[in-house]
């Protein structure tokens, strides 16, 4: 469902002129949230994952070379229904014994405008690894190098490029759309 990533993609800082050299950030879990949404017959579902780590190297002079990390534990999953979180865990949806996590990588990173970028990685959830770009936004002062809070965003994501479908009959009567959006913020803080 989300993730995504997700997550993360945040190399925004390699694209801002505020500090020379490299730099590395790790996300900070308490400021950030990684987020999604998906339709179910005439309402919409909200979760997120509460637990998640992630990296991020920054090459200021050469950004393309920077890079963004990131780890979700998928048994954080939580839409405010415990039970429901429960199925989604089960071996009928997440299969979180098999697949506890959800990674992304980066491939690529390009400057779009002054505080934006585009981070192309590669997504692993549930066994499938498909490729995503994340659209981000730095919502921090560029010249502040001790931490930095980004927004991204990215298309939907379809639960069938990842398996992640219920039982036919289950998909069937169960009303919930093939696409999640996904909303994230990443706070991250400068690694000593």
């Amino acid at each position: 469902m989300k993730l995504h990533n997700l997550v993360a993609a945040f190399a925004i800082l390699a694209l801002s002129p505020a500090a020379w050299g490299n730099e590395s950030y790790k996300f900070d879990p308490s400021g950030s949230t990684i987020g999604f949404t998906v339709h179910q017959f005439l309402g919409t579902t909200h979760g997120k994952f509460t637990s998640f780590s992630g990296k991020i190297d920054v090459d200021r002079e050469h950004p393309e070379n920077s890079s963004v990390t990131a780890q979700i534990d998928v048994r954080s999953i939580d839409t405010h229904i415990k039970k429901r979180d429960e199925h989604l865990r089960s071996p009928e949806f997440f299969n979180v014994e098999k697949f506890p996590q959800m990674t992304f990588r980066s491939r690529s990173v390009k400057r779009t405008g002054p505080q934006s970028g585009d981070i192309l990685g590669d997504l692993t959830m549930h066994g499938v690894t498909r490729p995503i770009t994340l659209r981000v936004k730095l919502l921090t002062p560029v010249n502040d190098t001790s931490h930095a809070r980004w927004a991204v965003t990215t298309e939907a994501i379809a639960r069938r490029d990842f398996n992640l479908m219920f039982a036919q009959a289950a998909e069937a009567v169960s009303g919930i759309s093939q696409t999640v959006a996904i909303n994230i913020e990443i706070e991250a803080k400068r690694a000593q």
